[in-house]
């Protein structure tokens, strides 16, 4: 026994074909030991004929009917379940008369007036809830015939109503003098003022002195002369007044004394 494994491996003894033969015999018994030797082993089911459709036809239920009809439960029917009281609802009264508008339940906020779109913010007067209405809405039995810019109508069958918008007016403003020019010196000013002032009072003098006597018009032309002369020394702009009204008066005083 000892003496075969060396005539198997001896070098030049081993046949070729054992090394294709042995790994087939290990691939067939791990196959086998998978199968459980083909009993493991489950044919594909052939595939079944087709089944021919069968006509169905479904049952119709018959219609529901009351036994006895509606007038047999006329008494279920009026004592519906739906109703706490289980009893019919009151049949609203017809309403007497036209309606009436309530005035003075709303008041006018503002308006917006578009193209398409007249827009109302009203606000009610009880509880100051604001409220959004357009021309041809309903409020409270009202119906908003005419929104413009400056008012709201309500029509209410043959009554009706008009809200204004009501805007609060704004500040008076003064409008203050001009202040000087920076460079001017407040003498200046001053003479100024006194010039004018004297003009003024000769222009005065000028005008009184045709309702006097014909001999006290000298000295009325002379008194407004003086005062143009003294205008013309206090301040420059008074002076060109004051010359003016001076020569004017001067003017008359002479055609009357001649």
């Amino acid at each position: 026994m000892s003496a075969l494994p060396q005539v198997l491996f001896r070098p030049g003894r081993f046949p070729g074909w054992m090394i294709w033969v042995v790994p087939a015999a290990a691939l067939l018994l791990l196959i086998g030991w998978e199968t459980d030797w083909g009993r493991q082993i489950v044919r594909a089911p052939s595939t079944p004929p087709a089944a021919e459709p069968k006509p169905v036809s479904a049952a119709v239920l018959p219609d529901y009917q009351i036994d006895g009809g509606l007038p047999a439960h006329a008494e279920t029917v009026q004592r519906t379940l739906f109703n706490a009281t289980r009893r019919p609802a009151p049949v609203l009264a017809a309403e007497d008369g036209p309606r009436q508008i309530v005035r003075g339940q709303f008041q006018l906020m503002g308006t917006t007036v578009t193209g398409e779109r007249n827009i109302a913010f009203l606000k009610e007067v009880g509880n100051g809830k604001t409220r959004v209405v357009r021309q041809g809405d309903e409020i409270d039995g009202m119906k908003v015939a005419l929104v413009t810019a400056d008012r709201v109508q309500f029509h209410a069958g043959e009554d009706s109503e008009e809200l204004v918008l009501k805007v609060a007016p704004g500040p008076k403003t003064t409008l203050a003098a001009a202040p000087p020019p920076p460079g001017a010196p407040a003498a200046a000013g001053a003479g100024q003022a006194a010039g004018a002032a004297r003009a003024a009072q000769a222009v005065r003098a000028q005008q009184v002195a045709p309702n006097s006597p014909t001999d006290a018009t000298a000295p009325t032309g002379r008194a407004a002369r003086r005062a143009a002369r003294q205008g013309a020394a206090s301040g420059g702009d008074g002076q060109t007044g004051m010359n003016a009204g001076g020569g004017q008066t001067g003017g008359h005083g002479g055609g009357r004394q001649r």
